[in-house]
């Protein structure tokens, strides 16, 4: 490739914010949970650069497919893979069958680029031609973004943008129901900075009671590294629905010891029969993303009742680790149910990509 920039490039990144930030420069734009992905293309060569500096490149031939046919014949464009899963008349964001798109088997990738095929959200432009863009303000950058992909037809996409904080505020109530992950906020004369967090980002943040239903040993030694979770649904069944853990080396310690009243044999526990007999959810199934993790975990008797602060939900589970706050001595296991969590409005994502005006002001 012979492009005013190559890859390995480290995206620029976004800090935590508690709220929306609101100044008369600042740009919003939905936050895609997918994998972050940069596009270098130079005529018929095209990379996908991950995050980390990994090539993405052999796992998304029908993404390649369509930057060779969609986008100018030598640009560096930064965005996100997503799949779009529809069902019931409505489309969101799956992470779950993303994830499933990285296999070893050259046979398998291609049945699911065919079967689960990958959207290209773009939102932001690095380089055009051989001018680099990096130094640009991100107000041209998107000016030149826009014009560059005007033509752009699914399933490649230019992410919506607004200046208006209401409108932003909406965003995020509302397209968490399609698989959003919260707004990113950009303020107007932002340089692109690789590697660096310059931009801002607000995403949900959740409570629920648990119960604490096993416990995995830490890499470090004889002591917790982190906490099974579980929640009763509609048939009274406890199902796994997540982990804990970031707990300081002296927590770890203690909590050996608290946790030993509660220990239990695996036949005597509700997780005894996998999901492959019973449907029950359940720890412990490896994966290729366990590779070789020690995924054993260590039963205790469902009787401890735990707050934890929890994002999103991905199906039926946490979609990321959450975060331990505190004991509930108060609650009975049994009342830590499903139908606590606050369960966003369902909004379809294809209306978020078409500029559907009763989602995007």
């Amino acid at each position: 490739m012979n492009l005013p920039l190559a890859p390995p490039l480290e995206p620029m990144l976004a800090k935590s914010v508690a709220a929306l930030p609101i100044a008369p420069s600042m740009h919003y734009e939905p936050k895609w949970d997918g994998y972050r992905c940069i596009i270098f293309r130079d005529g018929d060569e095209v990379e996908l650069a991950s995050r980390g500096g990994k090539t993405l490149t052999r796992y998304f031939p029908e993404v390649i497919e369509q930057a060779r046919e969609q986008l100018p014949r030598r640009i560096v464009v930064d965005g996100e893979l997503v799949v779009i899963r529809r069902q019931a008349g409505r489309s969101r964001l799956d992470f779950d069958l993303l994830g499933q798109r990285i296999h070893p088997a050259a046979s398998r990738v291609r049945l699911l680029a065919g079967q689960t095929p990958a959207s290209f959200i773009a939102f932001d432009l690095l380089a055009l031609g051989d001018e680099g863009l990096l130094d640009e303000a991100f107000t041209t950058r998107r000016e030149r973004l826009a014009a560059a992909t005007a033509s752009l037809v699914a399933p490649m996409h230019l992410t919506p943008i607004t200046t208006d904080a209401a409108t932003a505020g909406r965003w995020f109530d509302m397209f968490e129901g399609a698989g959003l992950d919260g707004v990113i906020a950009k303020p107007a004369q932002l340089r692109y900075e690789p590697g660096k967090r310059s931009m801002f980002k607000v995403k949900h943040g959740r409570t629920a009671d648990v119960v604490i239903a096993g416990f995995r040993w830490h890499k470090s030694g004889p002591v917790v590294g982190s906490l099974l979770l579980g929640l009763y649904d509609d048939a009274g069944v406890l199902q796994h629905v997540g982990v804990c853990a970031s707990f300081t080396a002296a927590r770890r310690a203690e909590l050996v010891d608290e946790l030993a009243p509660l220990r239990t044999t695996p036949a005597e526990h509700p997780w005894a029969t996998g999901e492959q007999d019973s449907g029950q959810r359940v720890p412990g199934a490896p994966s290729r993303w366990s590779g070789g993790k020690n995924l054993e975990w260590q039963p205790l008797r469902p009787e401890l009742v735990a707050e934890v602060a929890y994002d999103a939900m991905e199906g039926d589970r946490f979609r990321h680790t959450a975060r331990f706050l505190r004991w509930r001595a108060d609650r009975a296991p049994s009342s830590c149910r499903y139908d606590q969590l606050d369960r966003p409005v369902r909004f379809d994502v294809e209306r978020v990509l078409a500029g559907d005006p009763t989602g995007l002001g």
